[in-house]
């Protein structure tokens, strides 16, 4: 079996960290190495994994000195690019337990152009879906029901733990491994997330259209806590019924980054993320498209500039621009033109920003899909026609998500 280098950021969860330690130690042995990264916490976990390393001689730590947060997408990285000296990497959040045989399962499907997930048991914090289990061994390391959880494991022959009678399936999620490099080889992920979320989105859709096969397998898990990072400020709690719940406790830094993300996102890509009910991405092709707006407003600005390559518009633009530029990496003044500026999309779309609406607003977000569909354009089509609102004009219909796979390519 070939050794794994588990990827470990952490920040402020020094309870989960050391309850996910002790579960890879017991159940997976000491063949893998633990790369940990401290994100500048104050809950002593930097001193906890000074201690550790001195005991274990398959840890690699790293500490960011701050004061600034640089959150998993920039850690991520730095641990696989600067510590990780296995051929095999595995993306790990500090509040997952690793059930005995993840590794056997992910070593029997790794290879170049594969990455491979495990399957997640949660407790029920969120809504259950095809891809994971749902099943309360406990919210907290200190009421987790260690040998209620590993009694189930042993209990079934074979595949009757999977919900759809599989031994594999199509899909990816943490915790995912996957070949170092095949991880180098278009970049990582993309600092445009940093600190945190939709990073792990961004770069599942990077590796399904640079050709990587996605497997995840029923037969090694993880019991995930989840919640356990920012996003949630005191972990989740049990009302006097005994169920937990979680809804609109997000930490307020969690939501303003969360929106800059998906806003970079879909900057980036042209929607926003999806995939099938398994979690496998699916990417709409990427057009280069110029909004004309005549009556446009600052509102309507700030709600459409994500959603094109560029924005011709007849309002004052450098104020939103001046607010909007620290949340994203891209050039807004490459963005945002007057509207009597010489036009040079693929795909133009003209329209009075006074009729705008939200119907119309929902012609926006699904672009891609209505211009690649059947009832769409076709490959060769050039000329114009008119969608609601909107006149669109066809200069070329050439697709520019392939330039994407490597984090580099704004």
């Amino acid at each position: 079996m070939k050794p794994i280098s588990f990827i470990q950021p952490s920040r402020n969860n020094l309870k989960y960290l050391k309850w996910s330690y002790n579960s890879i130690r017991k159940n997976l042995g000491y063949t893998h190495e633990i790369c940990m990264a401290d994100d500048f916490s104050n809950d002593g976990t930097w001193e906890w994994m000074q201690e550790i390393q001195k005991k274990d001689p398959n840890i690699k730590i790293h500490r960011n000195e701050g004061p600034t947060r640089l959150g998993h997408t920039i850690l991520y990285d730095t641990l696989i690019n600067d510590y990780a000296t296995n051929d095999i990497v595995m993306i790990y959040h500090a509040d997952m337990y690793a059930c005995p045989g993840l590794d056997v399962e992910i070593n029997k499907h790794i290879k170049k152009g594969v990455v491979v997930s495990g399957t997640r048991i949660e407790p029920p914090l969120h809504p259950d879906g095809p891809e994971k289990i749902l099943m309360d061994y406990g919210i907290e390391p200190e009421e987790f029901k260690e040998q209620e959880l590993l009694t189930w494991l042993n209990s079934s022959p074979e595949l009757t733990h999977s919900k759809l009678g599989k031994e594999t399936t199509e899909g990816i999620f943490a915790p995912w491994a996957i070949m170092k490099e095949d991880f180098q080889s278009i970049g990582g992920h993309d600092p445009l997330y940093a600190p945190q979320s939709k990073e792990d989105s961004d770069i599942f859709n990077r590796f399904l259209l640079n050709g990587y096969k996605f497997v995840q397998t029923w037969r090694g898990f993880v019991y995930h806590m989840t919640c356990r990072g920012s996003r949630f400020a005191d972990g989740a709690k049990r009302n006097p019924n005994g169920e937990v719940f979680m809804k609109n406790r997000e930490t307020d830094e969690w939501m303003k980054q969360n929106i800059r993300s998906t806003r970079n996102f879909i900057r980036k890509w042209g929607h926003f993320v999806k995939h099938d009910a398994l979690l496998k991405p699916i990417v709409p092709p990427k057009y280069n498209i110029g909004f004309v707006i005549k009556n446009c407003n600052e509102q309507l600005l700030e709600l459409l500039e994500p959603w094109c390559s560029t924005l011709y518009v007849d309002t004052y633009a450098e104020h939103y621009i001046n607010r909007e530029q620290p949340n994203t990496d891209f050039d807004l003044t490459k963005r945002i033109y007057s509207i009597d500026a010489e036009k040079q999309n693929d795909i133009e779309v003209k329209f009075d920003g006074l009729k705008f609406n939200e119907e119309n607003f929902k012609y926006i977000q699904q672009l891609s899909e209505i211009l690649s569909n059947d009832e769409g354009i076709e490959e060769d089509t050039v000329g114009e026609f008119d969608l609601g609102i909107f006149n669109i004009t066809i200069n070329s219909v050439r697709t520019y998500e392939k330039n994407l796979i490597n984090c580099n390519s704004l």
